[in-house]
């Protein structure tokens, strides 16, 4: 009888041990098939970052292991930034999928900085801010440049002007210490007859142009 009450207990232990997997939600509620009905545009961020997982752990589906990283890393641009060690590191990540990642973040990329033209014309700060947005956007820097290292790839290449673009890793394209700078590169690029075109500041989703802020000739 005892021998009896330890097997239940042990069934029911193992029972109570179970998760669910993102194939025993309900049809329409697994990624996959609501992309295919819906197209991937239906999907949240962490639904399409589940497809890419394609598994989960042994206590987290794929969906909770994609909201998991999202909400660790700050959603996409996190994950951008992380070192491909640091997200293998991660509980039910590996190489495999951290590469999967990585790879399809790269594609996205990619697929938005394709022009149709070789040579990319720029004639407004939207021009310019679009050409570097995504490039520059997920930088995590915090270098400070002399005026002299500014401007000497212009020098160097014989250049009439330039256009300074640099990113707000905090996503606000907005600073007084810009504007000072700025005022100050646009002195020392009429000492050196190199006309400071614009000065394009790269937040998240969003930019400034302090040509148009500070309106100098």
């Amino acid at each position: 009888m005892l021998s009896r009450e330890s097997d239940t207990d042990s069934y029911t232990h193992t029972r109570l041990d179970y998760h669910a997997t993102v194939r025993d939600l309900p049809t329409n509620e697994r990624p996959r098939e609501r992309l295919q009905h819906f197209g991937p545009q239906a999907l949240s961020m962490a639904e399409l970052l589940a497809i890419i997982l394609r598994t989960g752990t042994r206590g987290d589906n794929a969906l909770e292991l994609a909201n998991k990283l999202l909400t660790k890393y700050g959603g996409l641009p996190g994950l951008v930034r992380a070192d491909f060690r640091e997200l293998c590191a991660e509980h039910g990540m590996g190489e495999a999928k951290s590469a999967q990642v990585k790879a399809a973040l790269e594609i996205g990329r990619r697929l938005g900085t394709l022009q149709v033209d070789a040579r990319y014309k720029i004639s407004t700060p939207a021009d310019a801010a679009n050409l570097v947005m995504l490039d520059m956007a997920y930088l995590d820097n915090s270098a400070v440049l002399r005026a002299a290292e500014i401007f000497r790839p212009a020098i160097i290449r014989n250049c009439p002007g330039l256009i300074l673009c640099h990113n707000h890793p905090s996503g606000d394209p907005t600073s007084d210490d810009d504007i000072v700078s700025t005022k100050q590169l646009v002195e020392a690029g009429r000492i050196l007859d190199i006309e400071l075109v614009d000065h394009i500041i790269i937040g998240h989703q969003r930019f400034v142009s302090l040509k148009e802020h500070l309106r100098w000739e």
